[in-house]
């Protein structure tokens, strides 16, 4: 780590206490003016770092900067060393993504923004990604297992965000098949994954898991409004979404050892608030109403249509129909 990542990792894991130039210069075996040069630096990149006379450095509890040193650090706790890379802006992380597998990035590597202008979601969707009040990254993964397994990243991923959300706030989040994470009916988080196979072996080369989590996200566009919210009601909030980004990141990793076994397939059902309603079934070319029953082991949605069929989905998607 750089000087910089190294001052910011610190403070961050001790928020609002505050540490001379003298202990940190100590610690870090640098220079006094490479410390105030490094803070300099960081208040640049929007870090709020108060810096007082006979006390030192500290970072302000509302400081919620998105910084690869702090992700990685959380990660390391857990024992995960892995590559992440941050922008301020950028299209779409999914696409950096795949330029950046196609160049050889290792299994693993995350890139994150504080804001894309062109997020994607399913079936060609935009993903509204304002700055500073949303994680939105990409993870790509290179699978040691088969490409039935394969299928099922999306299904696991979206309980592996449902983990991490309940560990670091107790908030119980459900799951809307086959890639949404609801909160009190509106949607805060959504998954979209890319695949790339290899049609001589029929392997898959690499994986891109894209999630997109609104954290703080205070207004949305008239058109997602009724349909959209945001995990935390308060950008005050004492979780960062450094913290809340390396635990997803972390329990992607976990989940995917559980994938072979599908482990997680059962509390995938439990946070389904999908099995026992009316829905509208809605693909390519065709839409119908039905009522869905369950989730089969695959991932596919089981679904009664009005004249009694029973159909597995593993393709298009589902609305709630009102009654």
């Amino acid at each position: 780590m750089t000087t910089k990542e190294m001052i910011v990792t610190i403070l961050e894991e001790n928020k609002d206490h505050y540490f001379s130039g003298e202990t940190l210069a100590a610690q870090l075996n640098v220079s006094r003016a490479a410390i105030s040069k490094a803070v300099k630096e960081l208040k640049k990149e929007g870090f709020t770092i108060d810096a007082v006379t006979n006390k030192g450095y500290c970072l302000s509890s509302e400081s919620d900067v998105l910084s690869s040193a702090v992700i990685e650090s959380y990660l390391q706790k857990n024992g995960y060393y892995v590559e992440t890379v941050t922008y301020k802006t950028i299209e779409s992380t999914n696409q950096t993504a795949k330029k950046m597998a196609l160049d050889g990035a290792n299994h693993g590597t995350v890139v994150l923004s504080e804001e894309q202008t062109q997020g994607r979601g399913r079936l060609g969707r935009s993903f509204y990604s304002p700055k500073n009040s949303g994680i939105y990254m990409s993870i790509i993964l290179r699978p040691q297992f088969d490409m039935q397994s394969s299928l099922l990243i999306t299904t696991a991923a979206s309980v592996a965000v449902c983990r991490a959300i309940e560990k670091l706030t107790r908030i119980q989040a459900e799951i809307k098949w086959v890639n949404d994470i609801y909160l009190n009916g509106k949607k805060v988080c959504g998954i979209l994954t890319e695949a790339v196979t290899d049609f001589e072996s029929g392997t898959i080369e690499h994986i891109i898991l894209g999630i997109g989590i609104n954290v703080t996200t205070a207004n949305f566009p008239d058109e997602i409004k009724e349909i959209a919210s945001a995990l935390l009601n308060s950008s005050s909030n004492k979780l960062t979404r450094n913290e809340l980004a390396a635990e997803i990141i972390y329990q992607v990793f976990e989940i995917t050892n559980e994938l072979q076994t599908k482990e997680f397939m059962s509390e995938y059902k439990k946070r389904s608030f999908v099995i026992g309603q009316k829905v509208n079934v809605i693909q390519p070319t065709n839409t119908f109403l039905a009522t869905a029953i369950d989730i089969n082991e695959q991932g596919g949605l089981v679904v009664k249509a009005e004249d009694g069929q029973v159909i597995e989905l593993n393709t298009g998607e589902v609305s709630i129909r009102k009654v």
